[in-house]
């Protein structure tokens, strides 16, 4: 490989919510008992240091000692159209339809607000990320879900017809789309997005896509954007990424949304100005500049063939260790989805009492409870290849025994 993935940093101290909340904060694993260090493997972010494009395009505009107020350059917006262009065959991207976010749940948030009053009702597909539950609901919204099924192979589907029954009942106008899914890791089929636009057409929904995750996509597979589909598709949705994800860079807060519709940028932009928030950070744009470029590029292909690696590495291991457990069949992102249903039946034994025994030998995988999966567990497996078999080996020898 041209690039690092193996090196094991050690991030405690470096304001790492991954390994420094471990114990202390609320939702975080439980601290290991004495002799075990903690293995990161619950907050969405890589245990491997970021593109060197990035830390090369931020080294570079660190060598002006100014940094004042300023506006994102013409390279930024270009570095955009660029990518959108080569990643997700958007052609048709102009510098209007671009507007920085502070974030991509704040981007959400300003939709929502765009069209809602609180109280209302917005449409979230479950399992949920975390995030969406938390931002609705401390901005007064209503959140009404539609689950997500999974069949056989563990694939997780949409249920057309209850979507639809749950926007008929709620009158909900506005439903939010995880496209990449967080944290099943479903990567969406054209025709599926197709048929979810038609009932939120139906329902004359506006739609939120996140498509933070789109860049963290498995070899072989492909990621559709919900705005190609259809021309009310384009219409109707507020497409939401960020180079937080693929680069490793969520500490340097930047995203950007894609709005094609005027009348809906309008009002969106709009809602964002209330706060003002919104202002872009010169550090941020500058680390989208070097990420999306070709250096950049050649980094993310190396990266996703670890992950995938990582990812099937982890399945052979349930399916030797732990064959009860089910793991959602994912296409993309790095965040496992775990069904511990029928394990913790046949060895009588709660989800609590599991995530604790991983918890104990330092194994840090999150419960799956707040993303409302009743006995599942996710578990983040970008970690160099010698922490991932660290961690295996602690769950084999110390959770995982008959």
């Amino acid at each position: 490989m041209a690039f690092d993935f193996l090196t094991v940093y050690d991030r405690h101290g470096m304001d790492a919510l991954a390994v420094d909340a471990i114990g202390r904060v609320e939702g975080a694993p439980h601290a290991p008992q004495d002799g075990y260090s903690s293995i990161p493997m619950w907050v969405a972010d890589m245990n491997f240091g970021t593109a060197p494009a990035v830390t090369d395009a931020i080294r570079a505009r660190l060598e002006h000692p100014i940094f004042g107020y300023f506006f994102p350059p013409q390279e930024y917006f270009d570095a955009i159209k660029n990518w959108q262009a080569s990643h997700n065959n958007a052609h048709d991207v102009e510098d209007r339809h671009i507007g920085y976010e502070n974030g991509v749940l704040g981007g959400l948030i300003s939709t929502v607000s765009a069209y809602c009053q609180p109280g209302d009702s917005v449409l979230v597909h479950s399992p949920t990320y975390v995030g969406f539950t938390s931002c609705l609901t401390a901005a007064g919204f209503n959140i009404v879900h539609s689950p997500l099924i999974p069949d056989n192979d563990g694939v997780y589907h949409m249920d057309y017809e209850d979507m639809d029954r749950v926007l008929e009942e709620s009158g909900a106008k506005v439903a939010i789309f995880c496209s990449p899914h967080n944290p099943t890791g479903r990567v969406w089929h054209r025709e599926e997005i197709e048929a979810a636009m038609e009932i939120y057409a139906k329902h004359d929904c506006i739609v939120v896509s996140d498509e933070i995750w789109s860049d963290i996509i498995h070899p072989g597979c492909t990621h559709v954007p919900t705005q190609s589909v259809s021309e009310d598709a384009r219409n109707r949705t507020v497409a939401l990424y960020a180079p937080s994800k693929t680069f490793n860079i969520a500490g340097i807060v930047g995203a950007y949304h894609i709005i094609y519709n005027d009348d809906l940028r309008a009002r969106v932009e709009a809602a964002s100005k209330k706060s003002h928030y919104n202002d872009a950070h010169v550090l941020s744009v500058h680390a989208l500049i070097g990420g999306y470029s070709s250096e950049g590029n050649a980094w993310l292909q190396e990266l996703n063939d670890v992950l995938a690696h990582n990812v099937q590495r982890a399945r052979d291991f349930f399916a030797q260790c732990a064959p009860e457990i089910s793991i959602a069949r994912s296409a993309g992102t790095y965040m496992l989805w775990l069904d511990a249903t029928a394990w913790c039946a046949k060895h009588k034994k709660s989800i609590d009492e599991l995530l604790e025994a991983g918890w104990r030998v330092g194994v840090g995988w999150q419960d799956g409870r707040p993303f409302h999966g009743d006995c599942h567990i996710r578990m983040n497996v970008a970690l160099p290849s010698a922490l991932l078999e660290e961690a295996l080996g602690r769950l084999a020898e110390h959770v995982f025994v008959e």
